[in-house]
């Protein structure tokens, strides 16, 4: 059975930083992908970055720049680094994964696997 757990989230003052964690178990992801969504109370979940096997990685525009997505292949698990943290990041963020390539990592729909979230608040 496949697990993924997200771990790192909080509080934390605008212009902070956290890490997220998200330790895969069950199955290994090298070969395909593994994401961070989130959602803000009253809005639909939406994608925050993607990383492939082979390390080549996607952000959405509000996150480039301040967030850093990375992938440990022999832990099986994936990072998101933020930084520059605005009030407007304030949501669950979810990890996500997949098996084999796609080029829609930005899109829910591409991810057989899911975590639990976790809660991040940025306040002002």
């Amino acid at each position: 059975q496949v697990q993924l757990v997200e771990s790192g989230g909080g509080l934390v003052q605008a212009g902070g930083s956290l890490r997220l964690s998200c330790a895969a178990s069950g199955r290994t992801f090298s070969s395909g992908a593994m994401g961070w969504f989130r959602q803000a109370p009253g809005k639909e979940r939406e994608f925050v970055a993607a990383i492939r096997g082979g390390g080549s990685t996607d952000y959405t525009d509000s996150a480039k720049g301040r967030f850093t997505i990375s992938r440990d292949n022999a832990k099986n698990t994936v990072y998101l680094q933020m930084n520059s943290l605005k009030p407007e990041d304030t949501a669950v963020y979810y990890c996500a994964a997949r098996s084999g390539w796609t080029p829609y990592l930005n899109t829910m729909g591409a991810y057989m696997y899911w975590g639990q979230g976790t809660q991040v608040t940025v306040s002002s």
